[in-house]
């Protein structure tokens, strides 16, 4: 019985290693500055498969095809805003972190800012009504003496 608790053990051991290795993608990094430039840039950009995850952290099919895509692109010279045009071009202003300004995404920079605004008129026309009520309800109330 113990021998059989030390294999299991064992075992999961073993598998454990498995799993991590197989998430450590090694990359031919010419120097440590090329490896920052490209852990940077892969930072700066979204998979377009996960809803909320850079091509860094993202463990999808599609994220590490596109890390090999930009490696290989550094590999040929481009530089990073070349390297991200290329991206956009392929998948749309998703995949950027730090979308532009523009047209089409007014909304996304601006669509916070308005929804705190709304809720502001909201809360203020709100509270202005309910001190009217209440003034008016105090004035109906008042008592003049001449009941009798």
């Amino acid at each position: 019985m113990k021998r059989l608790l030390v294999l299991t053990t064992l075992l999961l051991c073993l598998f454990a290693g498995a799993l991590g290795a197989q998430a450590i993608e090694p990359l031919p990094f010419k120097d440590h500055a090329q490896e920052l430039r490209f852990q940077h840039l892969t930072a700066e950009l979204r998979c377009p498969m996960c809803q909320n995850e850079t091509l860094a952290d993202s463990n999808a099919p599609i994220a590490r095809d596109l890390r090999h895509q930009g490696f290989a692109l550094m590999h040929q010279g481009k530089s990073d805003a070349e390297i991200k045009q290329y991206l956009v071009d392929r998948y749309s202003d998703y995949v950027l972190y730090d979308p532009p300004v523009n047209a089409a995404t007014w909304l996304l920079w601006f669509g916070p800012l308005l929804i705190l605004l709304i809720g502001t008129v909201v809360v203020v026309v709100t509270i202005r009504k309910r001190a009217r009520a209440t003034s008016s309800a105090v004035t109906a109330n008042v008592d003049h003496g001449d009941d009798w």
